[in-house]
């Protein structure tokens, strides 16, 4: 046996050679009946794939992945994404067998609460998990945003090194089913990563062909391998079942050390991503439930576990049964990580010493400060009745960013001109012959392509941004949120930073008609617990959103701009407030004021969010000249503003006896909004979308749809 982490460092080779002697077939054989135990136990769960890839997940952690027990936050580790989350005893039946963190309690809690082993693998909860899945095809889309990050990083730390030599250099290993095949984000983010000629990547996929609606067949008959070839994959198929067709299996060959040799095919493969086809049966040896979909999702049963525990030679009498010489065997793994991690160490040690300068960015980075000079960066931007569009403010600032922050970095969805996600001057992250005549570029670059691919846009975000040590963002309509809420959920949930920038806000597009205009958007995306949905009002409050954005680590943001033009606000003039009260989610822009021009308390409150605040300040005029006090507050995130204390929040919103009516204003459904308008001591009112809209010029829509100074004064009128 070598053992390459004592050689120097190549990340185009296994960790070692090839191993599967006794003991480590024993371990296996055992991390197969302790599937079978826990969700047994638990009483419900997927032990199918868990038993049956279990030879897989061992090649990976043992023998292929370069990686270390005590420390999964190592920079030089490898990144394993359990696509298939629904299997989740994969992963931690081979984390316990490491000594990764769980042991064997933790196999037995599967699934209960407040255990380190839920239903699905969850980012931030169980330590060797580096990223949520369970939402089939997210997962290896996401790796996808992975694979983008470390060649990114790698441009921006060591761009010169030879490939694999770098200790920026590592590979993503994806385990993947059919499900997750099947799913059309896998799909987009696939073709993408066959497009960017990411070698780093390497996806099993377990074609076991049963689901829980058992045999795939009825559904999915397609040539996955010749699918992925034509996305530019490098593509191997290695077949375990002995050509079982059906629920036919009169024998099963595990052929490990032919995964073993693609896998070590696939590392070598520098220009392309890797897919291996695996045939597998799902459950194998289980005596009558192998290969069919009863033992996809449900435990076995107890006479079945039995017939496992017989095949595989386990005293069926026993749960949770771990010869400890077998475990100690696996655990060896810590010796051998140890030594690769002492030549990682090394050639990290020789880099920073070469590269002072981007290892001072690499310790910035690591440690998540933002950089010096990050405040005085924003642009600012004077007073102006014709306006600028929020998207086109959002591009300045960008633009501006870029010299300051190389970690931020992002591109649309084919939308980069409308979107204004492309930073002024800077290259595309893109093969260089790939370049076109608009877009030139090298693997290393800045600027996002992700073509009309919304869904796999923000997966892939969400992959960069968690795993790595870089910023990014995309963009697309609001309307087309729609398409990658998924995405959007997911971040939320693993509270990863990531930025979507989402423009064409309102009706105020215009003509592109009601397919394009978004109206419950807001209201959809504000119901997402742990997404910040931010719309600011002017350019000045769209720096100051950005800024507020870039300085939260975690959780996602939308940022909501708007294609139209709106007023630059008169800052500082006129008793307008500076636009730095974004960062509070709500403030008070103008207060009221009585005939002589003096601060006067307030009979109604206008609260408005983006395009709609202007027309705010539009009815407060003619309020005011009929002697009605009026406060405008400009609320351009409701989800920053609820973390203010109480006392902030009454002081923008007063309430009790005596309290002013309040009247919101924002060119969406009034669902978020009735929290905030209607209260024990003031009534309020709406200024609303609730239908969709239409084909026409988007001031006469939003006129039309009563988003009019005189519209919002009238519902303050109506109130008093």
């Amino acid at each position: 046996m070598t053992d390459t982490a004592s050689t120097a460092l190549d990340r185009t080779r296994p960790a070692r050679d090839f191993v599967y002697d006794e003991q480590d077939r024993r371990m296996v054989d055992t991390l197969k009946v302790l599937a079978a135990d826990a969700v047994e136990k638990a009483g419900h769960g997927h032990p199918g794939t868990a038993i049956s890839l279990s030879p897989v997940a061992w090649q990976l952690y043992q023998n292929v992945m370069h990686l270390d027990p005590s420390d999964d936050r190592w920079e030089g580790r490898d990144r394993f994404i359990l696509s298939a989350g629904h299997a989740s005893l994969i992963q931690y039946l081979q984390l316990f067998a490491a000594g990764a963190g769980l042991e064997l309690e933790d196999i037995a809690a599967l699934r209960t609460e407040g255990s380190l082993t839920p239903g699905h693998p969850e980012y931030g909860h169980t330590h060797g998990v580096e990223v949520t899945t369970g939402p089939l095809g997210q997962g290896l889309a996401m790796a996808v945003g992975f694979a983008y990050e470390q060649r990114r990083l790698r441009g921006l730390m060591d761009p010169d090194a030879a490939p694999g030599t770098s200790p920026f250099d590592h590979h993503v290993f994806v385990l993947a089913s059919d499900g997750d095949i099947q799913e059309g984000v896998s799909s987009e983010a696939s073709s993408l990563a066959g497009h960017q000629e990411l070698g780093n990547l390497v996806v099993v996929y377990d074609a076991n062909r049963i689901s829980i609606e058992d045999d795939t067949d009825i559904s999915f008959t397609e040539d996955v391998a010749k699918r992925y070839e034509a996305y530019g994959w490098h593509v191997q198929e290695v077949d375990w079942s002995n050509g079982a067709q059906g629920h036919e299996v009169t024998e099963y060959t595990e052929g490990v050390q032919d995964l073993y040799e693609a896998l070590v095919a696939a590392k070598a493969e520098t220009g392309r991503p890797s897919l291996i086809k695996l045939r597998t049966v799902i459950g194998w040896p289980s005596p009558t439930k192998q290969n069919t979909g009863g033992i996809h999702g449900s435990k076995l049963g107890g006479d079945e576990v039995v017939g496992l525990k017989e095949a595989l030679g386990f005293d069926p009498q026993k749960s949770f049964d771990v010869d400890p010489e077998v475990l100690a065997h696996a655990r060896s793994i810590s010796e051998r990580s140890a030594a690769y991690r002492e030549t990682w160490e090394a050639t990290f040690a020789a880099w920073r010493e070469t590269h002072p300068e981007n290892a001072r960015l690499y310790d910035r980075l690591a440690s998540r400060e933002l950089p010096a000079g990050f405040e005085d960066a924003f642009p600012s931007w004077d007073a102006d009745e014709k306006g600028v569009a929020t998207r086109a403010a959002s591009g300045k600032v960008l633009t501006a960013l870029a010299p300051v922050m190389p970690e931020l970095w992002g591109g649309s969805a084919d939308l980069a001109g409308s979107n204004n996600t492309t930073m002024e001057g800077e290259p595309s992250f893109i093969p260089a012959h790939r370049s076109t005549a608009a877009w030139q570029g090298d693997p290393f670059g800045r600027t996002l392509h992700f073509g009309i691919r919304e869904f796999a846009a923000g997966a892939i975000v969400n992959g960069i941004t968690i795993g790595g040590l870089t910023r990014a963002y995309m963009g697309t309509f609001l309307t087309f949120s729609d398409y990658m809420r998924g995405a959007v959920r997911l971040a939320a949930l693993m509270g990863t930073p990531a930025v979507y920038v989402w423009t064409h806000d309102s009706v105020g597009l215009g003509e592109d008609g009601p397919t394009h205009q978004p109206v419950e958007h807001l209201a959809a995306l504000r119901a997402i617990p742990g997404l910040d949905v931010v719309r600011p009002a002017d350019a000045n409050e769209t720096a100051w959103a950005w800024r507020t954005i870039l300085q939260h680590r975690d959780r996602p943001a939308g940022l909501v701009l708007t294609r139209q033009n709106v007023p630059v606000l008169p800052r500082g003039t006129e008793g307008f407030a500076p636009a730095d009260g974004v960062a509070r989610g709500a403030y008070v822009l103008v207060d009221g004021a009585d005939a002589s021009g003096a601060a006067a308390p307030a009979r109604v409150v206008l609260i408005a969010t983006g395009s709609e605040v202007s027309v705010a300040v539009g009815a407060r005029e003619l309020l005011q000249a009929e002697g009605v006090p009026t406060r405008v507050v400009s609320a351009p995130c409701l989800e920053w503003f609820a973390e203010q204390d109480e006392a902030y929040r009454a002081e923008v919103l007063p309430d009790g006896p005596g309290a002013p009516v309040r009247v919101s204003v924002e060119a969406g459904m009034a669902m978020p909004w009735h929290e905030l308008t209607v209260t024990q001591s003031s009534r309020g009112a709406r200024v609303s979308l609730e239908h969709y809209g239409e084909s026409a010029d988007g001031p006469h829509l939003l006129k039309k749809y009563g988003f009019s100074p005189e519209n919002v004064a009238d519902a303050a009128r109506g109130l008093l």
